[in-house]
């Protein structure tokens, strides 16, 4: 199933409080892969893809929400999956990464592994597709430890760094121009994305959780969904603030 990247990024919100987020960005030449293949919590992000098997994507963040770093947690899991060599699996979590490709995936198939985060695809037009997707979240990626929130405080217009959905999105159509997916006969698509932090709110951005099931552009509808998203919740922020505040519906206006 196509390809995904899993990352980390650590930062310090407004309030300067450290925080860590997760996220992952999967597109497929099939149906339905937000339901399948992302993974995130605020204690890490997995893809299970290739000849997917859910159950380790959702045991492998239930062990790294354990305390388990999530090689050992991964590795533990594929130690004994009988359809290993048919699967690829990588993640992140606070400390480390961890990325597998078993040997009967279909060609082109491959992963990338770095400090923060993993890159990992199958049936594709070659390895470009995956240094390609690395390298444009890489030149756009968190790399000091002063940043934005993920909730209100993203919502800014004069941002250096957008939130980390569209960045995920924009890496994703990268590797998707690079060549993508090999399988041209099949039209109908997906792609998702998810993210996840350490950091609570008290309205949650909306545009942390999406998902295309079913089109011919999964990347461009992927991206005005967020863009969608976004504006809705910029919106909200403007009319319901007191709301929220107050906990209490008695400030919305009629």
């Amino acid at each position: 199933m196509t390809f995904s990247i899993c990352v980390r990024e650590s930062y310090t919100n407004e309030d300067g409080e450290d925080h860590d987020r997760f996220g992952v960005a999967v597109t497929t030449r099939l149906p339905g892969v937000g339901t399948l293949c992302p993974f995130v919590s605020e204690h890490g992000a997995i893809a299970t893809q290739s000849l997917v098997n859910v159950e380790l994507g959702e045991r492998g963040l239930e062990y790294v929400e354990d305390g388990l770093a999530v090689d050992d947690a991964l590795e533990a899991l594929l130690n004994t999956d009988d359809g290993a060599p048919q699967r690829q699996l990588h993640g992140v979590d606070r400390e480390g990464t961890f990325a597998f490709s078993g040997e009967e995936c279909v060609d082109w198939f491959g992963h990338l592994e770095r400090e923060t985060f993993t890159v990992a695809g199958n049936m594709l037009t070659g390895e470009d597709v995956l240094e390609t997707t690395a390298a444009n979240y890489e030149a756009n990626a968190v790399h000091k430890t002063t940043d934005r929130s993920t909730g209100p405080g993203a919502v800014v217009e004069d941002a250096d760094t957008d939130p980390l959905s569209k960045r995920l999105i924009d890496a994703l159509a990268a590797g998707d121009r690079e060549g993508g997916d090999k399988r041209e006969e099949l039209a109908v698509q997906s792609a998702a994305v998810v993210v996840d932090s350490t950091e609570s709110h008290e309205w949650e951005p909306p545009y942390t959780d999406l998902r295309v099931d079913a089109t011919e552009t999964p990347i461009a509808d992927l991206r005005e969904t967020y863009d969608l998203a976004m504006a809705g919740y910029e919106d909200t922020l403007e009319r319901y603030s007191d709301v929220f505040e107050a906990d209490s519906l008695a400030e919305a206006d009629e």
